[in-house]
């Protein structure tokens, strides 16, 4: 007697081809699954070619006095970036007291007040269309409703020009992050009474902390390599951001980006090798701002 997982083609079916069949399934299988691995090794060796020439490169004129000095002139040895750093965490810094909360805000009703409505459509489709907006565009903008209503290249100015970047990316993070967050938590709440307001504060936003952390370190991420929204800007500075004691957030302000831009089409070789340096300085300021979201995403999954 068959057993009942026994089918009539497996029985009319001759072991020799069964055996074929099952062979060239799995030939398939592993031929597919070789190709992923080579894929994925070939998407991999860009990034791995530019991390080794930014390592060689630039790891071979790091110093204490990149940190401390600020940019040489042209035929003049020695000199840094210090002012350069200090300048992209400032500009920076603002982008992301202005978008995180925008966009948190942003999220909380895209995913909870009225996620169906027509506005909360509205403002998912313009958050998705700006994830593509050219960055010299919100350069433009801030340059034509910021620097010429103030009159001058500023940090703040920067910091608005990069929140725009920032914004849509942090808004889409946040309400997929809130969307995930199981439906059984809102409804014990709610059936013990909460209101909509203790719920998203209780609940909601601190389930979804570990993946909107995701989203914010993303958008600083893309911040801080940003240099066309800063030309049009922030511009350039050769001094710190404070100067005799006193702060110059409304002048023109350095950062790393713009210095890469501006020391790497010169034919000075200083230049050049601070141009390294500093390339090497930020893919490592941004690997460093990733690691401490990780690790605080993942301390709060524990918590």
């Amino acid at each position: 007697m068959n057993s009942p997982a026994t089918t009539t083609a497996d029985i009319n079916t001759p072991l020799n081809i069964k055996w074929s069949l099952r062979h060239r399934s799995t030939l398939v299988s592993v031929g597919l699954s070789g190709l992923t691995y080579f894929i994925a090794v070939v998407a991999c060796i860009p990034l791995f070619s530019v991390l080794t020439m930014l390592i060689w490169r630039g790891g071979q004129h790091l110093s204490l006095r990149l940190f401390t000095e600020t940019p040489p002139s042209a035929f003049a040895e020695g000199g840094g970036f210090g002012n350069a750093i200090v300048g992209t965490i400032v500009m920076v810094g603002i982008a992301a007291l202005i978008s995180v909360p925008c966009g948190i805000m942003g999220a909380i009703v895209l995913a909870e007040c009225g996620p169906e409505s027509r506005t909360a459509t509205i403002v998912r489709f313009c958050a998705k269309l700006l994830t593509g907006f050219p960055s010299i565009l919100a350069g433009v903008f801030t340059y034509a409703s910021v620097v010429l209503v103030t009159g001058t290249y500023s940090a703040p100015a920067g910091g608005i020009a990069l929140s725009i970047l920032m914004l849509p990316i942090v808004m889409l993070t946040a309400e997929e992050a809130m969307k995930s967050v199981p439906r059984k938590m809102r409804e014990a709440a709610y059936g013990m009474g909460a209101t909509q307001t203790q719920v998203i504060w209780h609940v909601i936003l601190p389930t979804a902390l570990p993946s909107m952390l995701t989203g914010v370190m993303l958008a600083v991420a893309r911040a801080a390599g940003e240099t066309a929204p800063l030309l049009f800007t922030a511009l350039n500075s050769n001094y710190w951001i404070i100067q005799d004691g006193q702060q110059a957030l409304m002048e023109p302000t350095a950062s790393l980006a713009v210095l890469i831009y501006n020391f790497s089409g010169v034919p000075f070789k200083n230049q050049l090798e601070l141009a390294w340096a500093a390339a090497l300085v930020l893919v490592l300021l941004v690997l460093t701002v990733n690691l401490c979201g990780r690790a605080l995403a993942d301390s709060q999954k524990h918590y």
